[in-house]
């Protein structure tokens, strides 16, 4: 093994894992939507690392603005104007739902989410937030707290200050329904049902995913997030939306909400914004809660809150991103490759139970047998199948992310048709490896 490895298992210790039994690969270096390991191996990433890489690795206008900016002003307290953090703010509150306002920025997702959820709290005086059961919302204490998945489980702190519910997931519906919109309609009358039981003046805010990404990009029914949206109207909730792994391009679009057509109160950002380049994140907060704090002090501040080299590298990613067109090919790809090959895929495959996305935001639900829907592996687990398929994209030249019983196609937005059938192909050819682990009929 090399000194990098050696180092890493020696003195690193690793997020979300059993420290012991760890193996990770050693990442050399990174071109647009390829990796190099320590080897020499390339390896297409159909993950965007953790579906952040929205740019593509290394691009040459993101590179060059950091550089630019490392040699102006590396650093400097947020309590101090800087070029790059305005700039940074304008460009965001220009592709942002017209009631934006301000950016208040983090260092990540989680972060923001903390933020979001306190400003909802001090906005409306009351405690209570929802979220589903389905979703993940950072590993902070409140973030992961509000998150539904079983990474919550052993961070859970009991607490009355968080409710989970379910939202709507037709292929694996809670509510019995047979149509997209029996299954918005049970799911909205679920999650009133569940604001009456806990009290609406008790209830600061929903956090929303506006497509849940790490729990299976499940893109909500239509009329759901408009529902949601009358709901938090009506009984004086504020509606967060989280962005963080759909914002900036994921979808096809600069927002995911911009499918949707539904304006939030407050939304969370980061991944895709400057593609991870330097750690960033933020609020966008609407007119209506910024003004509770224009005479009110907001009691909450980081220490590197639109940092500069940060907020430059986010400048360079929206404006290339505009310049070349990546939102748009990120759309084209979903509709003309990604979306009609990995249904292709299914019909050739019965491991495939559904393809679910848009975009370049792709899951895979995979199952042993299609009429029973069992997965692929357990809910909060993995199995041997789902290592083998592991073993068998990276044989093929690619970098998955699986989680749970999916497989998540999320390449880099930057990514051509060309690597994109490239990746299908290598996706073919994992399936097939493992599909003696089908049982159905």
């Amino acid at each position: 093994m090399s000194r990098t490895y050696d180092l890493d298992r020696q003195y690193v210790f690793h997020s979300w894992s059993a420290q012991a039994a760890l193996k990770p690969l050693v990442i050399q270096s990174a071109q647009g939507s390829y990796v190099t390991d320590e080897d020499g191996n390339r390896l297409l990433d159909l993950s965007s690392q953790l579906v952040n890489t929205n740019i593509g690795h290394q691009h040459p206008k993101v590179v060059a603005g950091i550089k630019a900016q490392a040699d102006l002003l590396c650093t400097v307290a947020p309590q101090h104007a800087n070029a790059a953090r305005g700039e940074a703010a304008r460009l965001v509150i220009e592709r942002a739902p017209d009631n934006m306002r301000k950016v208040f920025f983090t260092n990540g997702g989680a972060e923001a989410v903390e933020y979001a959820v306190r400003m909802a709290k001090l906005h409306t005086g009351r405690n209570k937030v929802l979220s589903q059961y389905r979703s993940y919302h950072g590993g902070t204490n409140a973030a992961v707290n509000l998150t539904g998945d079983t990474r919550r489980w052993a961070n859970d702190l009991g607490t009355t200050g968080n409710v989970h519910f379910f939202g709507p997931f037709l292929y694996r519906s809670a509510f019995h329904a047979s149509t997209e919109a029996e299954e918005c309609q049970r799911a909205l009358e679920h999650l009133e049902q569940v604001i009456a039981f806990e009290g609406p003046s008790t209830l600061a805010a929903i956090v929303l995913e506006t497509i849940p990404g790490t729990a299976g990009i499940m893109p909500p029914p239509p009329g759901y997030l408009a529902g949601v949206r009358d709901l938090c109207d009506k009984y004086g909730i504020i509606y967060i939306a989280d962005e963080v792994m759909a914002g900036f391009g994921r979808t096809g679009r600069w927002f995911a909400l911009d499918h949707y057509g539904v304006t939030p109160d407050l939304i969370t950002f980061a991944k895709g914004v400057n593609s991870g380049y330097v750690p960033l994140g933020g609020v966008i907060i609407s007119e209506q809660i910024a003004e509770t704090f224009a005479e009110r002090p907001f009691p909450g501040g980081l220490t590197y809150s639109g940092h500069p080299l940060a907020c430059a590298s986010a400048v360079a990613t929206m404006t290339a991103m505009a310049e070349e067109g990546i939102v748009e090919n990120a759309a084209m790809i979903g509709e003309t490759v990604l979306g009609p090959g990995l249904r292709e895929l299914a019909e050739r495959h019965p491991l495939i139970g559904e393809v679910r996305g848009l975009g370049v935001f792709w899951a895979l639900d995979l199952v042993s047998d299609r009429a029973t829907k069992e997965p692929l592996a357990p809910y909060g687990g993995s199995s041997a199948a789902m290592a083998e398929l592991v073993a068998a994209l990276k044989a093929n030249g690619v970098l998955p992310f699986t989680n749970y019983h999916r497989l998540h196609v999320v390449p880099p937005c930057t990514i051509t048709p060309e690597e994109a059938r490239e990746g299908l192909v290598a996706v073919d050819k994992a399936l097939s490896a493992i599909g003696h682990h089908y049982l159905g009929a």
